[in-house]
């Protein structure tokens, strides 16, 4: 059987804290990608207080899972404040963003059709 990875940047077989995995850097986003495919992409990022994604739109269903801090999101005219804990999906092509409210890990997972 061939040795074929569909996931990267983080150890196989071995128990590790999602939030650990990426760090804060004062006045940056930092992000790992984990997946990237046509189907699905799985990314950790840690925003900096203040630090933002502008309003945008993607062409497929983003989940958003918040693994530390707080932050605002907006999804096409409403905006929600989530916390550690909490997620949000963007429906495809219904602009939103993120600003980091305080710092603040995330875990996204984009699903797109194939």
């Amino acid at each position: 059987m061939p040795d074929v990875k569909f996931i990267k940047n983080i150890d196989f077989a071995t128990v590790l804290e999602m939030e650990s995995l990426v760090d804060y850097q004062e006045g940056r986003v930092i992000s790992r990608t984990l997946a990237q495919g046509r189907a699905m992409s799985v990314t950790l990022f840690a925003f900096a207080r203040g630090e933002e994604i502008s309003t945008h739109s993607s062409s497929g269903d983003a989940m958003v899972y918040l693994l530390d801090g707080r932050a605002e999101v907006v999804v096409g005219q409403e905006k929600f404040v989530l916390k550690k804990g909490q997620t949000i999906v963007m429906p495809a092509n219904v602009p939103h963003g993120l600003t980091a409210i305080e710092k603040f890990k995330m875990l996204l997972v984009v699903v797109f059709e194939k």
